[in-house]
């Protein structure tokens, strides 16, 4: 199938947070039809639903050389966070702040194991900076990267650091596992990482006491107690504490509604509950009717 660098532009586009949010804003997309009517001659406009759409969309970037950071995040959505674990058991961080760097997906289960996606269109260059950053919170990391930049992140990274491939059949392939470090953490950064209220759930999970200040200096006496706090306790509290703030259980009816390619959308970004019907009535719009969001 042929496409030229605009036409395959429009279809990434297609899952961005823009159309997402829209459809769940709205009940509709004015963008998605005016990404539609960027493809030109290759349409998805026969197709029957705007589900349809987006799963005919999803099956052609997943091939090998035109995945996007979304078909990899798509891919740990379905085989690690709903394939190994699952949403009773686990939960799924996205776009997570750790110092100066967003972690890509992180999933909390027993551990937490942060995944940074290097998709054949990225670039290594930031990459050294990513790893060294996720080391001070998570105790796994591992980086998922397309083939052409396997060689390069074995090379870069060290022994600790895992090493995925997506394969041309869509697979998780591990090439180097990673190794389980908690107690390498820095509390610290892990309170730059969270919110408040967050960081009081785990001085009570220590059974250590929460600062007695106003709230305009608890953020400054927290760093104080979390600088003496010991890192594998932590760590295992922030896991405990994050399956709990940050779970995705209550997304589960919402996910059973959506197509598969929007899976992964609908768990890495915040929609309302009472945004939940309009967004399942957009994705089941006739394409006929969605060509006039426009």
């Amino acid at each position: 199938m042929s496409l030229d660098a605009s036409q395959l532009s429009a279809i990434s586009r297609l899952f961005s947070s823009a159309v997402f949010r829209e459809m769940a804003g709205k009940g509709k997309s004015p963008l998605f039809a005016k990404l539609l009517n960027e493809l030109g001659s290759f349409s998805l406009s026969k197709l029957p639903r705007v589900a349809d759409a987006f799963d005919a969309a999803f099956t052609i970037l997943r091939a090998a050389g035109r995945r996007d950071e979304y078909i990899y995040r798509a891919a740990l959505t379905h085989k690690v966070l709903l394939g190994t674990h699952s949403l009773n058991t686990a939960s799924m961080l996205s776009e997570f702040r750790v110092g100066g760097c967003k972690a890509d997906v992180a999933i909390l289960n027993g551990t937490a194991t942060v995944y940074e996606i290097k998709s054949e269109r990225d670039s290594l260059s930031r990459l050294e900076r990513q790893i060294e950053a996720y080391k001070t919170v998570f105790a796994k990391v591992f980086v998922i990267a397309g083939e052409n930049h396997v060689d390069a992140v074995l090379a870069s990274t060290s022994k600790d650091v895992g090493v995925m491939q997506l394969s041309n059949r869509y697979r998780i392939r591990t090439i180097r596992d990673t190794k389980d470090l908690p107690q390498r953490i820095s509390p610290l950064a892990v309170l730059d990482s969270i919110r408040t209220d967050e960081a009081r759930r785990i001085l009570e999970r220590l059974s250590v006491r929460l600062p007695n200040v106003p709230n305009t200096l608890l953020r400054a006496e927290l760093e104080k107690v979390f600088a003496k706090l010991d890192a594998k306790s932590v760590h295992l509290a922030m896991v405990d504490t994050l399956k709990q703030t940050r779970n995705l259980l209550p997304l589960s009816a919402l996910v059973d509604s959506l197509p598969s390619s929007l899976h992964a959308a609908a768990l890495s970004l915040p929609v309302r509950k009472v945004d939940h019907s309009r967004l399942v009535k957009a994705v089941n719009t006739r394409m006929t009717q969605a060509a006039g969001w426009a």
